[in-house]
């Protein structure tokens, strides 16, 4: 089933399961059996048929009354909904009854029936579909801690609705629940609405003896530090406070965690505990992250608000680098993430370190453009707290050969029938992979490795030697190096 608004009526469209009614090969199909909607919205009631063969449907429509035997009224002939009813059918067999702005009147079992070519060949679906129509109304339910207002029907309306709370005309609560609570002094007026669909307004003076008020709904801090999560609270003047307790909003079924002080080393409770209370909570961790809620108790009674506590998320730094892959020469951004906005510094300068060693302070760490020389280990820290970094991010720079010699093993006096080994030394991102040997005035040697050997060298080869080296990213040349072989 769902729901849907045109402007501000409310349309229920039923998509639920079918409901067969019939016999001997005479039958209708419901979508659904029963509707409850808001008085002034618009509902759809559909419905399929079959019949046995030979025979041919002449008539259809939808009727609600009996005015005499064999005589049902047409529901698109009723006066009663005279530009409000229309029937429509589709070629899949559906056919649909479609009423707008309901009246509580309408409110009634609604059947479809259909008429063939021979004379005993007509069928009508029964039981059909009950219709309910209701309007919203507030109710007022006032105790001595609150006052709770409940958005009422008659009937469970059809669908998920989600109820809108008004306060003089702004939204103040947009939930699945009903119900609205007032734990604070006010004299103001309330209304709710459904998709569009609004009660009547009430006015409402509230009297509230119980208060309470949290300092922040949300908290956002560094994993690591410390925070402090306060609220202020009122009660009446004959109860005396005899009890606070600090605690952890458990999920689903689970029950509340306890936050005595002392708890696992790190919580401490402030404040003078009559007006005013502070949960402190050190050396935070992640799962800290959680709804911390507070309640407390008098010599006459225990009180605890149903209203949400303060959510603290606890989170860690973290470096990302853009873009991913660098090559040398391009722009490099360095950013210090977090999962959440800090509370208590919401635009922070950060410290930003290289292979554990402080380089600058600023919001970003921008490299333009970036070089072989910047690539490193990379950790950020927010001011004032330069003791809580986050992991080391590692830059790679990718670049091509730098740095290309030639040098010749042995050294020294080179004499004829000896060995030596020429060797290519560059530094490169990634590694060089292809070399080229050259001799000076000569056409390239032989071989793309590394080195290059003589076994039994002679005086013919003699001469100036280089190399080139090359990766992915460029190609450089050495300088030349002289063999003088002696006979």
């Amino acid at each position: 089933m769902a729901l849907r608004t045109t402007g501000s009526v409310l349309v229920v469209f039923l998509w639920s399961v079918a409901v067969v009614l019939g016999q001997n090969g005479w039958s209708v199909t419901y979508t659904t059996q029963r509707i409850c909607a808001l008085k002034g919205s618009t509902v759809e009631l559909t419905c399929s048929y079959i019949y046995p063969r030979g025979y041919r449907v002449t008539t259809t429509f939808w009727f609600t009354k009996i005015v005499d035997v064999e005589n049902y009224v047409n529901l698109t002939d009723d006066p009663d909904y005279k530009d409000r009813g229309t029937y429509r059918s589709d070629r899949m067999n559906g056919h649909t009854l479609k009423i707008t702005n309901l009246r509580e009147s309408d409110s009634t079992e609604y059947k479809f029936r259909f008429i063939t070519d021979q004379t005993r060949g007509k069928y009508f679906g029964n039981p059909g579909v009950t219709l309910s129509v209701t309007d919203l109304q507030v109710k007022v339910t006032t105790t001595w801690w609150s006052t709770t207002l409940t958005c009422s029907t008659t009937c469970t309306l059809t669908g998920n609705s989600t109820y809108i709370w008004y306060r003089n005309s702004k939204i103040v609560q947009e939930d699945s629940s009903p119900s609205y609570s007032v734990y604070f002094k006010t004299e103001d007026s309330f209304y709710c609405a459904v998709k569009g669909i609004n009660s009547p307004a009430v006015s409402v003076r509230a009297q509230s003896y119980f208060h309470l008020t949290y300092t922040h709904q949300r908290i956002c801090t560094l994993k690591g530090s410390s925070v402090n999560i306060s609220c202020s609270y009122t009660y009446p003047r004959s109860h005396t406070v005899s009890e606070t307790k600090w605690y952890i909003k458990g999920k689903l079924d689970e029950a509340p965690q306890i936050l005595s002080p002392g708890y696992g080393g790190r919580v401490e409770y402030l404040g003078n505990m009559q007006s005013d209370s502070t949960l402190r909570i050190t050396d935070l961790r992640e799962e800290d992250t959680a709804e911390y809620k507070f309640r407390f108790r008098t010599d006459q009674t225990n009180w605890e608000p149903t209203f949400p506590g303060t959510t603290l998320t606890v989170t860690g730094l973290q470096v990302k680098v853009t873009p991913a892959t660098v090559t040398e020469g391009q722009k490099v951004k360095l950013t210090c993430i977090t999962t959440c906005t800090l509370t208590d510094n919401p635009n922070p300068t950060y410290i930003w370190y290289k292979n554990g060693h402080v380089t600058t302070q600023s919001n970003s760490l921008f490299l333009k453009p970036v070089s072989s020389e910047d690539a490193g280990r990379y950790s950020c820290a927010v001011e004032g707290h330069e003791d809580l970094y986050s992991p080391e991010e590692t830059l790679t720079v990718r670049y091509g050969p730098k740095s290309t010699s030639v040098s010749v093993s042995p050294s020294g006096e080179i004499v004829e029938d000896s060995s030596v080994t020429l060797t290519c030394s560059s530094d490169a991102n990634p590694p060089v992979d292809k070399y080229t040997w050259y001799k000076k005035n000569g056409a390239s040697l032989t071989g793309s490795e590394k080195t290059y050997n003589f076994t039994t060298i002679s005086s013919e080869d003699s001469g100036e030697y280089y190399c080139e080296a090359e990766n992915k990213y460029g190609r450089l040349n050495s300088s030349s190096v002289s063999m003088d072989v002696q006979c």
